[in-house]
């Protein structure tokens, strides 16, 4: 077989559904299938680490994603046809998907922010996000969803039939996230970076309103006031969509100096930063997954998180919950990590073992199969 796989909205393997693919890709079995990578020329290399004899074809000369939306609708099926692809991957659907294909698609959706917050701007949804890819999302042969609330989603809001999705949960490196003695040190050295400690973490890109860093901000301050405590919240994320809203939250805090952006982090010293928190609090309103459990399971660290979206599905009954849109509820849930320890030591105990049923070589194996299935082999 030979299937294309769609680079395009990958980030460069840099963000979270960029590191989806190169999972996938590092775990490629020699099973004499083909996979021909296509994307940004600027990606070239991006990806060469991952796996062994993958091309790479660049495509969309013209960058920016309005351009690169009119490749896919009027190109990619010419190209497709070319290359005599048996069947196309699109790791980021819900960004990035044909309306048209000589040949069969399966594409994974890892979040419905786009289709359904409300709050957000039109012009910054666009026509394209707003009307045309609904109706190519409904155009796949298969859609993956990362968790059954995106495939709830997915049948209620865009309208895809049961039948087409498949619920197949993402994995966490475990060889990459693992407990790491601290020592006791007041200080995580992470080039260029020093963190202090103790200190509270929220791992997305400064996103307003969706990823909720305001009333985290908020939250935050009313722990300060009530337990005094030295600890700083990290938020480390790249700027996107009102960025300037949460930076002035914090901007006005009375503990705006200990509220740190530590900004593009870079991937590979994630696991450090994970491992040296105290707690990790993630109050995203519409986390299709929530890949940052896994990460701060794995690494021994406990989680409290929005009773909310895709979360409950990955937490379980491993963290604590909270109204995302309550900061006192919130700022609860931070006071009790920091404050009771049996409370602290139960979620880091249940949490690693609930670490351990998310695996990526059994997503790639699945992911692998869907994709032979819909072609009919």
């Amino acid at each position: 077989m030979k299937i294309g796989v769609d680079t395009f909205a990958c980030d460069g393997g840099e963000s979270e559904v960029g590191l989806y693919l190169i999972n996938i890709l590092k775990r490629l079995p020699p099973s004499g299938d083909l996979y021909e990578l296509f994307g940004w020329d600027f990606d070239r290399f991006a990806y060469t680490d991952a796996g062994y004899g993958l091309d790479f074809i660049p495509q969309c000369s013209v960058t920016g994603e309005s351009a690169n939306a009119l490749w896919h609708y009027f190109k990619y099926p010419d190209f497709a046809k070319k290359r005599a692809y048996n069947a196309c991957f699109f790791p980021v659907a819900h960004r990035r998907v044909p309306m048209h294909s000589p040949c069969p698609t399966i594409g994974t959706v890892h979040e419905m922010t786009t289709h359904w917050v409300r709050q957000k701007k039109r012009e910054q949804q666009g026509h394209f996000f707003r009307f045309l890819l609904p109706n190519a999302l409904r155009k796949l042969d298969k859609a993956i969803a990362v968790s059954n609330w995106i495939k709830q989603m997915l049948i209620e809001v865009v309208g895809i039939r049961d039948s087409v999705i498949e619920v197949v949960p993402q994995g966490v490196d475990l060889s990459l996230f693992y407990p790491r003695s601290s020592n006791e040190e007041s200080t995580v050295l992470i080039q260029p970076f020093s963190f202090r400690r103790p200190y509270i973490l929220y791992y997305a890109r400064i996103e307003h309103p969706s990823k909720n860093h305001v009333r985290l901000i908020e939250a935050f301050g009313i722990f300060k006031d009530r337990t005094h405590y030295p600890h700083r919240l990290v938020l480390a994320g790249a700027d996107s969509y009102g960025a300037e809203t949460v930076k002035d939250a914090a901007s006005i805090s009375p503990y705006k100096t200990d509220i740190f952006f530590a900004g593009a982090f870079p991937q590979k010293r994630m696991p450090e930063l994970y491992a040296g928190a105290d707690m990790v609090v993630i109050p995203s309103l519409f986390e299709g997954f929530g890949s940052g459990v896994l990460e701060a399971f794995a690494s021994g660290i406990p989680v409290a998180c929005a009773q909310s979206a895709g979360l409950p599905e990955i937490v379980g009954s491993c963290g604590l919950y909270f109204d995302p849109k309550n900061p006192a509820d919130i700022a609860d849930r931070m006071v009790t990590l920091a404050s009771n320890r049996d409370i602290y030591r139960e979620c880091r105990a249940s949490g690693l073992a609930r670490a351990q049923e998310f695996s990526w070589e059994r997503c790639v194996q699945r992911t692998l199969s869907i994709i032979r299935e819909t072609i009919g082999t």
